[in-house]
């Protein structure tokens, strides 16, 4: 006959308890779980911060207004469209809805509560970077990822609007990882075995798969946020050395020599990019109006809108001479409308924003909350520089849009999203106390 295993037997200080003290216990462990349940309902029911959520709204406004400018000849002469010139606009404007309420639902939960989904974000993320990869038969030698200009960077139901970039989710996905992970090492980020290692490896395995696809600046995007979280976390400064030197070499190689040619034919990454960059004037006239073509017409828009800009809605660069007007050079038509004063002012806005994202970041309750606001800032700092600087020919050309501007419903949503996230660490921002 078998013998019958005996119960634990509960203790406090190695002293067997009684069945009433036990129930008591449990009783006293419920109520503080309860209690702590209230103060994190509580802290989240604190007012957001306005100054970011209407440098926000307004960009949004803004990009909306310049949305239905840049689109309006593309969707009205597009047959697949039914000619309807408002197609891009009404599109973006359901996506900006649907994000805003999701932002201002993500500012009413406590932050603390997406420490729970960090491994979920990682690993969901590199799932969908190698689904994309995953070789096919469709023309872009892809299984299931859908393409657009010679790239296959999305997934998505075929025949439908509904398309996303997994980079997009990568972004979100290791900033709340690395949040996660960073804000419990503390100390220990300074280590090369638990701090750099585990995290650049993280990191560069993100930015490989990404590059490939090919995403050259999602690729960017990803690892200057990742790198930024990093530096933020504590990590050594002999690494931050180091890898600020890989960067500059790396840059001098990839930009103003031949010897990396070879790594961009590797990953379809069309070489005369450079060159375009370098000097879009010159060679013959085949090569202006092939390679060069996106980048005249960029500089053509800027150069006719001047100080004052041509007026709202009267751009004649965006009528087919474009390409991308409502989407990675969309600031180029703000620019020929607005001239260089909206442009500055436009600029100025998106400098207010990410300052005002840092200072929350300063000012956060805690490690985690603060790292979230530090890698959601850092990638709307990176993506709105990367994309002025292609825009006004400071970068070579790559796919990068504009935030809050760009046409794009998914990657709309997401930045609102994230927008939710800092808001809602700013709910729990201590006021500042009275002298």
């Amino acid at each position: 006959m078998a013998q019958k295993k005996s119960r634990p037997v509960k203790t406090r200080n190695g002293i067997p308890l009684t069945r009433d003290e036990y129930r008591q216990l449990k009783r006293q462990k419920e109520r503080e779980e309860r209690r702590k349940r209230q103060e994190a309902w509580e802290a989240a029911r604190g007012p957001m911060d306005l100054p970011f959520l209407l440098l926000a709204m307004l960009l949004l406004a803004i990009g909306l207004i310049m949305l239905l400018s840049a689109s309006f000849p593309s969707a009205q002469s597009s047959a697949n469209l039914k000619n309807d010139g408002l197609y891009y606009f009404k599109r973006q404007v359901i996506f900006a809805a649907g994000g805003t309420l999701m932002m201002l639902s993500v500012s009413k939960i406590n932050y603390e509560r997406f420490r729970g989904f960090a491994r979920l974000a990682l690993y969901g993320s590199l799932a969908l970077l190698v689904i994309v990869m995953i070789p096919g038969p469709n023309k872009y030698g892809r299984l299931l990822a859908l393409g657009e200009n010679g790239a296959a960077r999305w997934l998505g139901i075929p025949g439908t609007s509904f398309t996303f970039q997994p980079s997009e989710v990568a972004k979100l996905g290791i900033i709340i990882y690395f949040a996660e992970s960073i804000s419990k090492k503390r100390e220990k980020m300074s280590t090369f075995k638990e701090g750099f290692l585990p995290h650049i490896v993280i990191l560069m395995v993100m930015v490989l798969l990404t590059a490939i696809e090919p995403h050259f600046s999602g690729a960017i995007l990803i690892a200057g946020i990742g790198a930024a979280m990093m530096v933020v976390g504590g990590i050594h400064w002999g690494w931050v050395a180091a890898g600020a030197g890989t960067v500059g070499v790396t840059g001098y190689l990839l930009f103003f020599t031949e010897v990396i040619d070879n790594f961009f034919q590797a990953i379809k990454y069309n070489p005369t990019r450079l060159r375009v960059w370098r000097d879009p004037f010159g060679g013959d006239l085949a090569f202006r109006r092939d390679d060069a073509w996106q980048t005249i017409q960029s500089l053509y828009a800027i150069g006719s809108g001047g100080l004052l800009g041509v007026g709202l809605g009267k751009s004649r660069q965006k009528f087919n001479y474009l390409p991308e007007a409502k989407n990675d050079y969309i600031f180029a038509v703000v620019l020929e409308e607005l001239g260089l004063v909206g442009g500055t002012l436009i600029m100025v806005l998106f400098a207010l924003l990410i300052i005002r994202g840092f200072w929350l970041a300063i000012h956060a309750r805690d490690r985690f909350g603060s790292l979230l606001i530090v890698g959601v800032t850092t990638q709307i700092a990176l993506q709105t520089f990367l994309n002025i600087a292609v825009v006004t020919n400071f970068m070579p050309s790559t796919g990068i849009s504009l935030p809050f501007f760009s046409a794009g419903g998914t990657a709309l949503m997401l930045q609102l999203v994230e927008v939710g996230i800092i808001l809602s660490v700013s709910r729990q921002i201590p006021a500042p106390k009275a002298r």
